[in-house]
Parts: structure tokens; sequence; C-alpha cells
């Protein structure tokens, strides 16, 4: 930890729109881990996520198309969210946890995050 509490370690977040990915930073954030929130979902550069927030460990919170849906209240196309993956693929491909929050709530899926966090870190 440095002197304001925080782990010395950059953890990045990407996601599809209403995977969870706020939800996840503000928890992680609470218990001292450095996050950064990387809208990779909206970027055609396939590898954004490493120039802008260089993680040392990168977590991909995966959510279907009705579950982001639901919990955004998103007016879009199935085809939006088919764009959105794919600008999403080379984080997936590189993520160090992938994490389906479909049927998880926020609470295990922060517990799913903060034990690996603690396990690699």
């Amino acid at each position: 930890m440095d002197v304001a509490g925080r782990h010395p370690i950059r953890v990045g977040v990407v996601g599809p729109c209403g995977a969870g990915k706020s939800t996840l930073i503000g928890g992680l954030a609470r218990a001292g881990w450095r996050c950064s929130h990387i809208a990779q979902e909206h970027s055609y550069v396939p590898h954004m996520w490493q120039r802008i927030a260089s993680p040392d460990y990168l977590i991909f919170l995966r959510a279907s198309f009705p579950t982001c849906t639901r919990r955004r209240n998103l007016n879009w196309l199935e085809a939006d969210y088919a764009e959105q993956m794919h600008r999403l693929a080379h984080a997936l491909q590189h993520a160090d946890l992938v994490i389906d929050t479909d049927n998880l709530t926020p609470e295990q899926v922060l517990k799913s995050a903060r034990e690996f966090l603690d396990r690699v870190a």
C-alpha cells in the first residue's frame, strides 16, 4: 500500500455497456485498489486499453445483450452490442480475469475480482 492506503497495482476494467464496470471499479477503489475504467467498447483501436491505462491486471466483465439492455435501460440494437464486443475482442483475449456478470450480484462480482487480485498481487 502507498501512503494514501492504495494498492500499488493498477487494475483495468473493460466490458460492454451495462456489464458492471463502474460498480466494480467503485467497490475495488473503496478497498484501496487503483483502477482504470477503460472505455475500450467505444474505440476502434484494439489495443487502446494497453496504451491509455497500461494496467498490471485486466479484468473483463462479460454480460449478454439482454442483461446489458435491462441494466442500463439502453435503447440499442443487438448489432450495436455485437460491435462493442468486436471492439473488445483484443481486451478479452488478453484479460487476466473474465467474469460473466449475467447471473451475479454486484457483491459477487466484487468478491470474484478481489479473490483474484488477492491471489495474484
